[in-house]
């Protein structure tokens, strides 16, 4: 293979699994250290790229014109989106979605190599190296072992989000503005999810919040702007809110506490690739689960037979503890 001039990777969405990719696009850079690497995402999530180190331009899609109906701007953006693939003269084209319409824009590119993800059997037409989906590997590895199947070598496996200096100096703003002292250990808590079937009870929060509250420790609870209003209980408990705060802003909230628990979402998988420790709630972590990368023991997962939402307050307080005490979290009582 010759030296790639410009790589396209391909990842719309989500928070959760474009940070899944993170780690092969570390391992694209390191083997193709003077290549230009363009990034393909949905415009909403184009923010979050601003933390990987590997990635020089940023192609964003507009899908919310799609959802328009307006036919005139579907036009337009598609005839930008297609000028842009073209202009870049890519040698290599690297699908992590595997969708059809990433399949077909990865063809449209013009790149000689073109790899792909594939998810079905009658997919992958478009693509000249491919790797089928593995249900018992986590989606990291599968990322990775397209990778691999094409050729690249990755040693060791990082998985390293860089947060923004501008981001953290934001979220220190966030935290004197609430009479947060970061020197101090600080429970951050995302109650929830975009599924709802992975959902915690917000009432089990609050008991998590008051029980290490009343041992030492800073609570701010996180979401998005759609669900401040949810999260009126613990505005009224008296809990800081971060809920709104632009996604690398909050990462930076993150940054700054001590540890991080939530179900299973982008901002824990966004946690965890910032190095922060985490408590996730979740139904599984089997292999090939959305566990977080390397820790699948940093889990909280039901009895058999049960749902995450039936896991016990108190075993989530079981697992923050040792959490605390393995980051030396200062004077926190157990």
């Amino acid at each position: 293979m010759e030296t790639p001039e410009n790589i396209l990777i391909i990842r719309l969405k989500s928070i959760g699994d474009i940070l899944f990719t993170l780690p092969a696009v570390h391992a694209v850079r390191e083997n193709f250290l003077n290549a230009k690497l363009h990034f393909l995402v949905s415009r909403e999530y184009a923010p979050l790229l601003r933390g990987f180190p590997g990635v020089d331009g940023i192609i964003p899609l507009d899908r919310a014109v799609y959802r328009s109906g307006n036919l005139k701007a579907m036009a337009a953006g598609t005839f930008e989106l297609l000028r842009a693939l073209r202009r870049e003269k890519f040698s290599i084209a690297v699908d992590f979605q595997g969708y059809g319409e990433t399949e077909l824009l990865s063809w449209w590119s013009g790149a000689a190599e073109r790899w792909g993800n594939v998810y079905h059997p009658l997919r992958g037409w478009a693509y000249t190296r491919t790797s089928p989906r593995d249900e018992k590997t986590h989606p990291v590895e599968w990322n990775l072992s397209l990778l691999r199947r094409c050729g690249l070598k990755i040693d060791p496996v990082r998985n390293e989000f860089v947060l923004p200096a501008d981001a953290l100096a934001k979220a220190r703003k966030f935290f004197s503005a609430n009479n947060l002292d970061e020197n101090k250990p600080v429970l951050f808590i995302q109650p929830f999810t975009s599924n709802l079937q992975k959902n915690w009870p917000l009432g089990n929060f609050m008991k998590l919040a008051w029980h290490w509250q009343s041992r030492g420790a800073q609570i701010i609870v996180g979401g998005s702007l759609s669900e401040r209003d949810a999260l009126e209980p613990a505005r009224a408990a008296g809990f800081p809110i971060s809920a709104g705060a632009p996604l690398l802003v909050s990462a930076g909230v993150m940054k700054l506490s001590t540890l991080v628990v939530g179900a299973d979402t982008g901002l824990l998988h966004l946690a965890v690739a910032m190095g922060k420790r985490v408590v996730m709630l979740m139904q599984s972590n089997a292999p090939g689960s959305s566990h977080p990368f390397q820790h699948p023991d940093w889990t909280v997962t039901p009895t058999a037979g049960k749902t995450a939402a039936e896991i016990q307050p108190d075993e989530v307080i079981a697992a923050c503890a040792p959490a605390f005490v393995e980051l030396d979290a200062g004077k926190i009582g157990s």
